[in-house]
């Protein structure tokens, strides 16, 4: 999965913030502080379907744009495909953990200890 340009990540972050389905006209006017054209938006949302960012579905003329996934997904996504190209995961996870601040730290200790907790199937 490739990191979100500026735009893109502008468009996104319109897209995880709202709880419904959006046109693009839609999109464009919740950033009608970047004056994009209408045409620029499109471009960029069919960019995102394309690549599996965002689903889209018909509604009479116009493509109603959301998310795939959630932004933790997304995110989430982007760290498995970073781990990825390592060739030492256990190593790249240890230099990660070694960075996080306290709170992150034991925000990742309280996952842990969640997931230990639920059944496998």
């Amino acid at each position: 999965m490739n990191r979100l340009g500026d735009l893109e990540r502008a468009v996104m972050d319109v897209l995880w913030e709202r709880n419904e389905p959006l046109t693009v006209r839609e999109v464009g006017r919740a950033l009608s502080d970047r004056d994009l054209a209408h045409t620029t938006v499109m471009t960029v949302l069919d960019r995102l379907a394309k690549k599996g960012v965002v689903d889209r579905t018909r509604e009479g003329r116009a493509w109603r744009y959301r998310p795939a996934a959630s932004r933790e997904g997304y995110v989430s996504e982007l760290m498995f495909d970073a781990l990825g190209q390592t060739g030492d995961r256990d190593a790249a996870l240890a230099a990660f953990v070694r960075s996080m601040s306290g709170p992150e730290a034991e925000a990742l200790r309280r996952a842990l200890a969640e997931d230990d907790d639920q059944p496998r199937t």
